[in-house]
């Protein structure tokens, strides 16, 4: 492929994120994406052949992305537990600011189509598969030195995500119960994710120690 054809592909791409994150697949129209590219229709469908195609190409990249980032931040079986966790924890967050409508848009394209779960959960999958056993075995082996308690590594997982992905989900909704706590955007999620580190990190801490 040629430059210039890798270059209108890109655009198609680009403004096919935009109009499907802001949309959702059923509201986003393949003619409002080849305009915001700069292409003709004609054009769109000879590079992606149709707007299932060009989602799904998205939708692969987007959890590509986030398999690199979390594998990367928490597959570091070199360092001690907590901070290869709170390095996870940093990364994951750091990847969904940068994607800030993508948990959200996934949460309403799985209940508007489940089918699509599968397809997600195949990537997800992935990266559930390369962490959990090595994590598990980590976090046992600190539990039988005591310095942390047992736990179970998905449930861990899950305490992460939920404490990452909720406040970008839902950040519309409690911008007015907050008030001057989330007015000014960037403060407010620097300060989320120091919350889940500690948050985290506290539950982490075996029951004997948290009140030292």
């Amino acid at each position: 492929m040629t430059k210039p054809q890798q270059n209108k592909e890109q655009a198609i791409l680009k403004a096919a994120e935009r109009e499907f994150l802001t949309k959702g697949y059923a509201g986003a129209r393949t003619t409002s994406i080849a305009e915001a590219a700069g292409v003709t229709h004609a054009m769109l469908h000879y590079y992606f052949r149709t707007k299932e195609h060009i989602f799904e190409r998205i939708l692969d990249e987007k959890m590509r992305l986030m398999s690199e980032s979390v594998l990367v931040a928490f597959g570091q079986p070199g360092l001690p537990l907590p901070e290869r966790l709170r390095n996870g924890i940093e990364r994951h967050f750091d990847f969904i600011a940068a994607n800030p409508d993508l948990p959200r848009f996934i949460v309403n394209e799985v209940l508007a189509r489940p089918d699509r779960y599968e397809c997600m959960q195949r990537s997800v999958r992935r990266i559930a598969n390369v962490l959990m056993l090595d994590i598990q075995r980590e976090l046992d082996a600190s539990a039988a030195r005591g310095e942390t308690e047992p736990m179970d590594v998905r449930m861990l997982m899950l305490d992460i995500i939920s404490l990452n992905a909720f406040p970008f989900i839902a950040y519309p909704v409690i911008v007015p119960l907050l008030g001057d706590l989330a007015a000014d955007r960037e403060t407010f999620f620097r300060l989320r994710k120091q919350e889940t580190i500690e948050v985290v990190m506290r539950r982490l801490m075996p029951r004997n120690r948290r009140d030292v």
